[in-house]
């Protein structure tokens, strides 16, 4: 029914104006275009430059053809090339793909094919890879792309031009764009991101400009960033767009220090020179910084906060990161909701507890974001919440604006992931009297033996608090009398010697017996370039040694 407020008071551009991340560029290059926006070796830019090079950037790409709906592939470090085509790419509200540095050139050619790119830019470091993923292209799908090449002067290994412009002098041939303009409808699509592979079967997972805003936002809320942070880009941009961070950064007139090498020795010593104050990782990275020599932090005398996602962090890495002084914000996410969505928020009263009850309550994967509208735990087969008792097990959903538009060209897996109203993650997780999550699996991980659940994670946690474990994972193993039991694959730390035999009478001290592994092999643990660990890999292991 209409009422008198629906009279004369309709959407103008005076007092609507469609939500896009793009804004927080142009906004900051005019009050604070002065201010330091990248650094990456001896390369410095001022928000100002940052802004005309992402215009010069987005004038050219118009040039060629690309407007709304083009699809622009870019397989790049954290270089300031990746972060001007955060900005450049919305801004003609063309979609941004960013590449996976770690794969191979048949499954890249397969992902540019999918999402119908007209554009790769490429680092002169992957020349080899992407030349013959763009040959695979051609020969099997008739597709032919404008490449562009980056050549980094922080870059100094093998490597040659692939494409028909340089970067550097195809910007110089171009003016700016006078704006940064976004789009129309904020429902648009930004980007589109391919799953890590964990799972074996990569989706592409199309997000919006309305929720790439409000994650930029909620990224800042969340952490409590001030104005002007300095952000190391420890984590990979073109992991769902480095979780809005590039943004982010743009939003709070922040400082991106760009890291083509992503190990201890680079971090510690890029947080010691440019005073960084902010950096996201996996937890496979937070826990290099903690085994890292002493020495190696002596120069760091500031406050660092670091945020951790993209696995679930063994409660033995958040100790030790405060154990070292680094403060750490734990929060969790998917791809499908553009990164985090939602976070251990600590409250004043938790630093009364113990160390260890502190690590219990910040292990967990908390509360959603401020913006984003819902995330619970339910059952699946019903879509009932489960009881707030910390026992009962069901799998964490969320709803909102920060939640995909959905999978490309993949309406049966969009509609399974949205059934019910809700989307549907496939962790399993317990909801705790105070409403806080705490993820136990997910759900093709549990382990059922005997017909008793068994959480890979409460086992993998047992062993990482072994003082010897590095990196361990845990997997079902094909059993003919107990249907499963876990196998534990560990890489120990350099300076430490442990034994099977050790690791097994370490877990009886700390969990049921029936949970102990009492397979435990000491192997490499295939990894995402995220550092997600690729556990349909190790079943398949598994499997292949009771089968030999």
């Amino acid at each position: 029914m209409t009422s008198i407020f629906d009279l004369h008071l309709d959407k103008n551009a005076a007092n609507f104006v469609p939500l896009s991340p793009v804004s927080f560029v142009e906004r900051t290059a005019e009050v604070f275009g002065d201010l330091p926006a990248v650094i990456h070796g001896a390369r410095r830019y001022t928000w100002a430059q940052t802004r005309e090079r992402s215009a010069r950037l987005a004038a050219a790409l118009q040039a060629h053809g690309v407007a709304r709906g083009s699809t622009v592939s870019v397989m790049l470090h954290n270089t300031p090339e990746m972060v001007e085509a955060h900005y450049a790419v919305p801004a003609l509200n063309a979609v941004l793909n960013t590449l996976n540095t770690r794969l191979d050139a048949a499954l890249l050619a397969w992902q540019m094919h999918h999402c119908e790119a007209t554009v790769l830019i490429t680092d002169s470091e992957f020349s080899s890879v992407t030349h013959e993923a763009l040959r695979i292209l051609e020969r099997e799908h008739g597709r032919e792309l404008l490449v562009i090449d980056v050549c980094d002067s922080q870059y100094q290994g093998p490597g040659h031009r692939v494409g028909a412009f340089e970067y550097e002098a195809l910007l110089a041939a171009h003016q700016p764009l006078p704006v940064l303009a976004g789009p129309q409808d904020e429902w648009d699509a930004i980007a589109v991101s391919y799953t890590s592979g964990t799972t074996g079967d990569p989706k592409g997972v199309v997000t919006h400009h309305r929720g790439a805003y409000l994650n930029a936002v909620c990224n800042a809320a969340t952490w409590t960033m001030p104005q002007f942070p300095v952000y190391l880009w420890t984590l990979p941009m073109f992991h769902c767009n480095g979780w809005c961070f590039p943004w982010t950064l743009a939003m709070q007139a922040g400082t991106h220090v760009c890291l083509r090498r992503v190990d201890a020795p680079h971090i510690l010593g890029a947080i010691a020179a440019h005073r960084v104050d902010h950096y996201c990782a996996a937890p496979i990275v937070h826990s290099l910084l903690i085994a890292a020599p002493p020495e190696m932090r002596a120069e760091i005398r500031h406050q660092v906060r670091g945020m951790v996602a993209g696995a679930a962090p063994p409660a033995s890495m958040i100790e030790g990161m405060a154990q070292i002084g680094f403060d750490i914000t734990h929060v969790y996410g998917l791809t499908e909701v553009y990164g985090p969505a939602s976070v251990a928020a600590k409250r004043t009263q938790w630093s009364n507890e113990s160390l260890s009850e502190q690590t219990r309550l910040n292990a967990r994967q908390g509360v959603r974001y401020p913006l984003q509208e819902g995330m619970t735990v339910m059952r699946a087969d019903e879509m009932k919440e489960v009881a707030a008792d910390g026992q009962t097990m069901g799998e964490i959903m969320f709803r909102g604006n920060i939640v995909m538009k959905g999978y490309l060209k993949n309406p049966k897996s969009t509609a399974a992931a949205f059934a019910g109203g809700w989307f549907h993650t496939g962790d399993l997780a317990v909801l705790d009297a105070d409403r806080y999550v705490k993820i136990k699996d997910r759900s093709k991980d549990i382990i059922i033996s005997g017909g008793e659940n068994i959480s890979s994670l409460e086992v993998e946690d047992a062993l990482y608090r072994h003082p010897g474990v590095l990196t361990c994972a845990v997997v079902a193993r094909p059993d003919p009398k107990w249907g499963e039991t876990p196998v534990a694959y560990v890489e120990v730390k350099d300076d430490a010697r442990v034994t099977a035999d050790e690791l097994v009478a370490h877990c009886k001290g700390l969990l049921a017996g029936y949970k102990v592994p009492r397979d435990i092999r000491f192997e490499s643990i295939p990894k995402t370039s995220t550092g997600k660990i690729q556990k349909f890999e190790l079943r398949k292991r598994a499997e292949k040694a009771i089968a030999s």
